[in-house]
């Protein structure tokens, strides 16, 4: 498995599945760019990136000018930080050359618009040193400080919180339910389909486009074995709700979450608590387990800052977006105050 974090999902394996099923490629408004070094994709919209655009695009659109196709560098449908330029030789030199690359790929193409989103520490380095536009936004994610168990876990936190989940958790022991963790090594396709019809199911109900196909859950498990994890809910002997995750030698990643039947608080046990199970057990470092949602502070989970940049040619455009996130940033960190109000562990200072 790979130490560093975030590869997995810029990887060929991960990426080549993604086209060889159809979720990416002809059609699906995700163009593979080849010769770049780099996850890249020409996009003719903005469905599966996670930091969001569509004010910018529409606000283009309305002043005449043209936003799309634009190039993406990006793990496609994975909010997920990881490494960005120069995937085959890590340093900066050769990252800096790669950015160079998209830069003239972009002026070639006559492409005004280019956004690299989640990118980390190395490329934010080099980033930071170029014109593109830097915007930042918070997840939730947890860390493990040496825990040795979930009790343990929960001895670090103030006596709500603490409180909280045990309520939760015992809801639902006592409404049957047991959970079971699979992998792709050892995983079979009923479970398969059970965790497609339940990713399935999270986006009907949301009235999202699902983008990932059946076929997709099953290639996925044979590339990936070991990385790709399904935790099961199940009633007596019936699995009837899943969630997708994928790990590498430090951090877990829970990237979906789906439940045949209506269910309350399960939820929080199958995307949250067996989560962080898992890292205890496995001694992995730390659980990023998807997208927004502050109700996840109060379950154990931190506001991390995630980065993109954007480099946008067209004057006028650039002007106003770099005026609006000059305003956003402020309001982000205004908000990250606020939510400092919702830490849920204990203080050094406080004794109970």
């Amino acid at each position: 498995m790979t130490t560093e974090s975030g590869l997995l999902f810029v990887d060929s394996k991960f990426l080549d599945t993604l086209q060889t099923t159809h979720c990416t490629g002809p059609g699906t408004g995700w163009q593979r760019v080849s010769g770049l070094d780099a996850p890249a994709y020409l996009k003719t919209h903005s469905h599966g990136e996670f930091v969001f655009d569509w004010m910018w695009a529409q606000a283009a659109q309305q002043a005449g000018f043209r936003w799309f196709p634009k190039l993406l560098l990006a793990a496609p449908f994975t909010p997920v930080t990881g490494p960005r330029l120069s995937l085959q030789d890590r340093n900066k030199p050769s990252m800096t050359h790669t950015l160079s690359a998209v830069e003239s790929f972009c002026d070639d193409s006559d492409i005004s618009v280019a956004s690299i989103n989640f990118c980390n520490p190395m490329d934010r380095a080099v980033l930071q040193e170029s014109d593109w536009l830097h915007r930042f936004d918070w997840q939730f994610h947890w860390r493990n400080n040496g825990y040795s168990s979930f009790d343990d876990f929960l001895t670090r936190l103030m006596r709500k919180p603490r409180k909280n989940i045990i309520t939760e958790r015992r809801k639902t022991a006592q409404a049957g339910w047991h959970c079971k963790w699979h992998d792709g090594d050892s995983v079979d396709d009923s479970i398969l389909a059970l965790a497609y019809r339940c990713y399935q199911s999270t986006h009907q109900l949301y009235g999202n486009h699902a983008a990932l196909s059946e076929n997709f859950f099953y290639q996925i498990a044979r590339v990936m074995g070991p990385q790709f994890l399904i935790c099961t809910a199940d009633q007596g002997d019936q699995p009837l709700a899943a969630g997708i995750f994928f790990r590498d030698n430090l951090t877990l990643y829970g990237r979906y979450w789906g439940s045949l039947i209506e269910t309350r608080d399960l939820h929080f046990e199958v995307c949250y608590y067996q989560g962080i199970e898992y890292c205890i057990q496995h001694g992995l470092l730390s659980f990023e387990p998807g997208a927004q949602g502050e109700h996840k502070i109060k379950r154990g989970f931190l506001p991390t800052q995630t980065h993109s940049f954007h480099r946008i040619t067209v004057p006028p455009l650039r002007q106003g977006i770099a005026r609006y996130l000059e305003q956003e940033s402020r309001a982000l960190m205004q908000y990250r105050e606020d939510l400092e109000s919702m830490n849920p562990y204990q203080r050094l200072s406080e004794t109970e």
